[in-house]
């Protein structure tokens, strides 16, 4: 699954081959993560896409628990993509086209749960500065669900402690997207209308 041209490949390529954290350490840290997804039922921040090639795209994100969020790009891209709970969808209105993906089966989804439960499939990886939990969850059994790695920033005032940073999505064709946010507020109110979208018109040719 291709999510987009512009998503591509990158995050920390050296902290997906750094060796796992001691045991000890692994269990208190990835419990952390999950109270901490657990605790966040929205979120709104800006966000920055850059691809390998070193584009970036800017713009908009809403997240609310359960499988819900919306990426609004700026800067005259005109495009979305959006997750309605079941459904990731990337709709590309210059071109008149959408494109739709079984949310389960993406990075995303494990991100998006109702109840988050990485415990099983989630590794921490060594950071370079200690200020920063990086965590990579994959579910070997199944495959199609990729790989996410996530950053956060330890931070009092956020749910748990954790401020999340960004992370790197990486599909089941080894396709990367990466996600760095920034202005991040959690738990505001996030509207049911902002998973819908208008349904592109083809150009004429």
């Amino acid at each position: 699954m291709l999510f987009t041209p512009s998503f591509a490949r990158a995050l920390a390529p050296v902290a997906v081959l750094a060796l796992a954290a001691p045991a000890t350490a692994q269990t208190a840290d990835v419990a952390k993560v999950e109270a901490h997804l657990s605790a966040v039922q929205s979120m709104t921040a800006n966000f920055t896409q850059t691809d390998a090639r070193g584009r970036s795209l800017r713009g908009e994100m809403q997240l609310k628990r359960p499988g819900r969020v919306r990426f609004e790009y700026g800067s005259g891209a005109n495009m979305l993509m959006v997750a309605n709970g079941s459904t990731l969808s990337f709709i590309d209105y210059e071109v008149g086209q959408k494109s739709s993906w079984a949310l389960n089966k993406t990075p995303l989804g494990m991100l998006l749960a109702a109840k988050p439960d990485i415990g099983r499939i989630a590794r921490v990886v060594p950071s370079n500065d200690p200020r920063v939990l990086v965590v990579r969850a994959r579910d070997a059994r199944r495959p199609e669900f990729g790989t996410l790695i996530l950053a956060f920033v330890k931070s009092p005032s956020a749910p748990m402690g954790l401020l999340l940073e960004g992370w790197t999505a990486i599909d089941a064709q080894n396709k990367r997207t990466t996600i760095k946010l920034a202005n991040q507020r959690y738990n505001v109110a996030v509207a049911d209308s902002a998973f819908q979208f208008a349904e592109p018109k083809k150009r004429k040719r």
